[in-house]
């Protein structure tokens, strides 16, 4: 029996409670033995604050430690800023950044519950992390710990030799040739969009939040595991209005209630990060991922058995043979064909198979939100971006990969989008010895102490005026086209990060670029306009038009758990197709 979350944090830090009094003991003891005397009324109090006092002596000792070894490597720490916690909303953050980060610089020490965390939004430092100090640096203890109940011990939640079988595992089934076939898109791509221009006939505004989750679980699983789970089965989600949004076939849905239970448990496991390695105290007797995860395992649970029945039947058929030191990824193999060859823990199937799913469908997802969102803004963009792809491939045609290559406006558009909403908008490792990140501007090196939780913003870094230009605030796809191209992202390219760089960078990248771009180019082969429906979309407060930088400029309100996302649903556009 699983022990609640809060009695396994008091059993860890037991041995720390007791060693304070403890040692006050011994030393009265010890005293009292060679003569001393001590009032018995001063015991307890001495007990007492033992443990603030060891507490304060920590503390203290940590920081002229980590002073003198900054000291001896030539560096020094961080400036720290006072703490905070963002709570998954993106723009606490930018603007706490912004105002401390124009003080004292892109890399900061931000304490949380006498935690250090050194945040950085600095290129080269981000480079140290994810490329030159890669060894140094791992996911770490910490994070595992905070997200076990929601990505187990799937890759993007291990470190060593653990990741490195993950890796090498999935790694063939994101070829060239496995991610250039796209039968799976437009099959789902069609259903989506059909789908949509009934609900425009039917005079209502289409949620495309909901549907682009829809299409890209159903794309993921088709590509992966062989059968889709037919999330767009269920059909779109109506405006609150509708007496059809409280249909209960709907929301009891397989697919509707495993949409929402994967979303609060990624809401709950990144709530846990504003309390680092304390978050056990806030779920004391229940686990509030672990609730909802069980939802999701009644959802994917029949996948998983179902692969492993194939396999049962075969081996009692003798169609297949002794797997033992077989690896090798057979042709027309799914990835979780290729998994059970390797395990049949169900415990080891589902972490792998719940990673892949954040993979291939919120941050998919979150792009093409974000993308359409833009064009609804851009209605100059939404034009030109139509008109190269009418003329290019017509209105239609099935798009190629030669097609997709070719389409330079397109690409520029997913870029800009991805720059401005990246997937993953912050990150984080832990540095696993003690590591010296470059100067910059004309400062000094900074000295990273060993077993420190350092988060990155990608989000972040992607809006620095100073290193995109002053115009970074703006949507403008001509930056990945034109001269600025040259003069900002060619000679430092590690300003531009929206699928992680180094040994752990993204292995899906060309197939998210490559689906991402099939829907678009199927999308506005259809729809000639994208318009926000302001009258059922939860807009930004008043104050925000006030407000500096990019957030002036919004007209949703942009959060984020582990992936990027608009923070409440519904999110409807009005579209009209062309004919």
């Amino acid at each position: 029996m699983q022990l609640p979350p809060g009695l396994i944090a008091l059993i860890r830090i037991l041995p720390k409670l007791f060693s304070a009094p403890a040692t006050v003991y011994l030393g009265l003891q010890a005293w009292e033995f060679i003569g001393g005397a001590v009032p018995q009324w001063l015991h307890v109090p001495a007990y007492i604050l033992s443990l603030p006092a060891a507490f304060v002596a920590s503390v203290m000792y940590t920081q002229i430690r980590d002073r003198r070894q900054a000291a001896l490597r030539g560096a020094v720490l961080p400036p720290t800023m006072v703490e905070m916690a963002t709570r998954g909303c993106i723009w606490i953050l930018a603007e706490f950044m912004e105002a401390e980060c124009a003080a004292i610089g892109q890399t900061l020490n931000a304490r949380i519950l006498w935690e250090s965390r050194i945040f950085t939004t600095e290129p080269e430092h981000i480079k140290a992390i994810l490329a030159t100090q890669f060894t140094s640096f791992a996911k770490g203890p910490i994070f595992w710990d905070q997200f076990n109940s929601l990505l187990g011990t799937g890759v993007f939640n291990s470190d060593a030799d653990i990741w490195k079988f993950h890796r090498s595992m999935t790694r063939p089934f994101f070829s060239k040739d496995r991610i250039s076939h796209f039968d799976i898109f437009e099959k789902h791509a069609e259903d989506a969009i059909n789908q949509m221009k009934t609900r425009h006939r039917d005079g209502y505004p289409v949620d495309f939040q909901d549907l682009t989750s829809r299409f890209t679980l159903d794309s993921a699983t088709d590509f992966l595991f062989g059968k889709d789970v037919c999330s767009l089965g269920a059909g779109l989600l109506y405006p609150p209005s509708s007496p059809l949004s409280k249909d209960p076939n709907f929301l009891n849905h397989p697919s509707n209630r495993f949409a929402h239970a994967f979303l609060e448990a990624q809401l709950a496991a990144a709530n846990r990060t504003n309390y680092g390695s304390s978050w056990r105290f806030g779920e004391f007797w229940e686990d509030r991922v672990q609730k909802h995860m069980n939802v999701c395992f009644e959802f994917i649970d029949p996948i998983l058995k179902d692969a492993l029945v194939k396999k049962q039947e075969l081996r009692s058929r003798g169609l297949l043979a002794d797997e033992k030191g077989e690896k090798e990824v057979k042709e027309g193999e799914t990835l979780l064909e290729h998994l059970v060859n390797y395990t049949e823990d169900m415990a080891v199937l589902r972490d792998e198979t719940l990673n892949i799913m954040i993979a291939g469908r919120d941050t998919t997802a979150g792009t093409l939100t974000f993308a359409v969102y833009m064009l609804s803004q851009h209605p100059d963009v939404m034009a030109r971006l139509r008109e190269e792809i009418l003329t290019k491939i017509g209105s239609s045609r099935r798009p190629t990969h030669d097609d997709m290559r070719d389409l330079k406006y397109l690409r520029a558009v997913i870029n800009e989008t991805l720059r401005l909403y990246p997937a993953v908008p912050v990150n984080v490792r832990l540095s696993t010895e003690p590591q010296v990140w470059p100067a910059v501007n004309g400062g000094k090196p900074l000295y990273v102490p060993p077993n420190t939780i350092c988060p990155y913003s990608v989000f972040l870094m992607q809006r620095r005026k100073d290193l995109w230009g002053p115009d970074a605030d703006l949507f403008d796809p001509d930056r990945f086209i034109d001269e600025r191209l040259h003069k900002y992202l060619t000679p430092n390219p590690f300003i531009f990060l929206p699928f992680n760089a180094g040994p752990r960078i993204c292995l899906g990248q060309q197939f998210a670029y490559n689906e991402v771009s099939y829907f678009l180019i199927r999308l506005l082969q259809s729809f000639d306009s994208i318009s926000l429906d302001t009258e059922t979309q939860s807009l930004p407060p008043a104050d925000w038009a006030k407000a500096k930088g990019r957030k002036a400029l919004e007209k949703v309100i942009v959060r984020s758990h582990l992936t990027i996302y608009v923070e409440v649903l519904p999110f409807f556009y009005s579209v009209d197709f062309y004919r």
